[in-house]
């Protein structure tokens, strides 16, 4: 079987490897099955979509709205590097699958409206599946509606329509999005469980997620429902696409 690739962001090493795990647990692949590149350590270089079965993005530290003069260098040249990818990704409608990150990238490279209006708390929210994600096989084990981790400082506010709305949110209203026929896109965190989500609470403090005087608060938060169904979506792609 040819490879997945995991395409990473976070500079931070203790949530950046829990990610990893989390990624491998849920899509029950193995690390010589999941490539990691961490992206924000070095330029990314040429990806030949053949060597693999697919492509995961995780979620990350940048945002696509960001003002262009507050962006790091790294955030400039990972946005550029994803903008090529996606170039060809898009184009051979390839296997992909971002979570929460992946909002950004490929609603960025759609020319979706991505702005702070319905930024979501580090939290536990419902997401409702549409007609379209009931009909989806990366959701057919979910429920109609399913508890899911949220945390983004912004979101799409406008659907491009080129893009296929698989769920929403009472306070998002795009929280997953298919492009062609393989190209998807979380606003949610499919990777997530509540350990893996509470290590990210307590490494990203001060970030702006959450107020100074919070934490505890926001630990608590993502404890308000269990969250059972998500991973599925990670299984699902690796299932259909390995080749």
């Amino acid at each position: 079987m040819k490879p997945f690739l995991l395409l990473a962001t976070r500079a931070e090493d203790v949530p950046a490897d829990e990610e990893y795990a989390l990624f491998l647990r849920y899509t029950g692949l193995d690390e010589q099955h999941l490539v990691r590149v961490r992206m924000e350590a070095g330029p990314l270089g040429a990806v030949d979509l053949d060597e693999y079965s697919g492509i995961f993005v995780g979620g990350g530290p940048f945002n696509a709205s960001d003002p262009e003069e507050k962006k790091s260098a790294v955030q400039h040249r990972v946005e550029a590097e994803f903008a090529a990818l996606l170039d060809e990704v898009v184009a051979r409608d390839f296997p992909f699958l971002g979570a929460c990150y992946g909002v950004g990238t490929v609603g960025t490279h759609l020319g979706a409206l991505i702005d702070g209006t319905y930024r979501e708390p580090i939290s536990v929210v419902e997401v409702t599946r549409t007609e379209a994600g009931a009909a989806d096989p990366l959701l057919a084990e979910l429920p109609d509606v399913f508890p899911a981790f949220v945390g983004h400082k912004e979101a799409i506010t406008v659907l491009p329509p080129a893009a296929t709305l698989l769920a929403r949110g009472e306070g998002c209203p795009v929280q997953m999005f298919r492009v062609g026929e393989n190209v998807y896109a979380t606003q949610f965190h499919p990777e997530c469980d509540v350990e893996g989500i509470s290590t990210r609470i307590r490494e990203y403090a001060g970030h702006g997620y959450f107020a100074e005087g919070e934490l505890q608060l926001t630990l608590d938060a993502v404890r308000r429902l269990p969250v059972t169904h998500t991973g599925s979506i990670l299984r699902a792609f690796a299932e259909r696409y390995a080749r």
